[in-house]
């Protein structure tokens, strides 16, 4: 597990540790929104755990095996409550069941897109979406207040919020800034699917077998196979969508730090 995962799964348990004192203490308040607790990456690995050790399904015993926690665990209950409400569990009498959208989240191939859509899965995610679709979000008070009129009850907005910054960042939300939402786009992946592997190459100066290069990540090689054929007309928006899909697939596929800007400038001919 990385610095991140690890301060992500920290996140998540001090506030499952904050909601379980205020249900104990009486001073919970419930929210008439849904919202999850967790960011969008700790939900991931709830999804990615069911499919690599299970499939398609298992008893939460298993997955609290399979993450190294214990079914009685408020941390455990709350991850496993936060994958639901991300749209990629259905949980239904101690058995957790991958949706279509977490099985697609569990396939590198599908991930850029299905963490798109499990974001605005979570219905106060897609309320501030909708309300600031195209326009700059405010800062964290009044974002914090328009969560409270969405229906987050007040002693929660702050986790909300802060819950809500970081998905929107894992989701690719940010990619233009973090002073506004943006919808990612990548390319059609069909469900199930992964990029055809590039013909292997031997290496310069080798001789015999061996010197094959090392294949490309699945989300690199997937750009590259949704590139046009040879002489298939491509407009400018395209290509700058394009290279805005393949500047986020670089950055989460090698954990790039910062941001990657791509500019596109029109060259006027003499005359114009």
């Amino acid at each position: 597990m990385d610095s991140e995962q690890a301060e992500n799964t920290q996140t998540t348990s001090d506030d499952a540790q904050t909601a379980t004192a205020e249900v104990a203490s009486g001073k919970y308040e419930r929210s008439s929104i849904e919202f999850p607790y967790g960011d969008l990456d700790d939900a991931v690995g709830i999804a990615r755990a069911i499919q690599t050790n299970a499939g398609m399904s298992c008893s939460l015993s298993q997955l609290a095996a399979c993450v190294s926690s214990t079914i009685s665990s408020g941390t455990f209950r709350l991850r496993v409550s936060n994958a639901r409400i991300y749209g990629l569990t259905e949980n239904a009498r101690r058995e957790v069941t991958l949706t279509p959208l977490g099985r697609r989240i569990a396939d590198p191939a599908a991930e850029p897109n299905a963490r798109a859509d499990a974001f605005l899965h979570v219905p106060l995610y897609r309320r501030i979406f909708e309300a600031h679709d195209g326009y700059t979000l405010p800062g964290p008070g009044p974002l914090e207040r328009f969560m409270r009129d969405a229906g987050v009850s007040p002693k929660q907005t702050g986790k909300a919020r802060q819950a809500f910054m970081r998905s929107a960042r894992q989701a690719g939300f940010f990619a233009h800034g973090e002073d506004r939402l943006v919808r990612p786009s990548f390319p059609d992946v069909p469900p199930g699917t992964r990029p055809i592997e590039p013909p292997k190459e031997k290496g310069k100066g080798a001789s015999g077998g061996g010197g094959d290069l090392p294949p490309r990540h699945p989300l690199i090689e997937g750009m590259f196979q949704s590139l046009p054929e040879n002489g298939q007309p491509w407009t400018l928006d395209e290509a700058a969508d394009w290279l805005h899909a393949a500047a986020y697939n670089l950055r989460f596929a090698y954990k790039l730090k910062g941001k990657i800007k791509i500019e596109i400038e029109v060259e006027r001919q003499a005359g114009e």
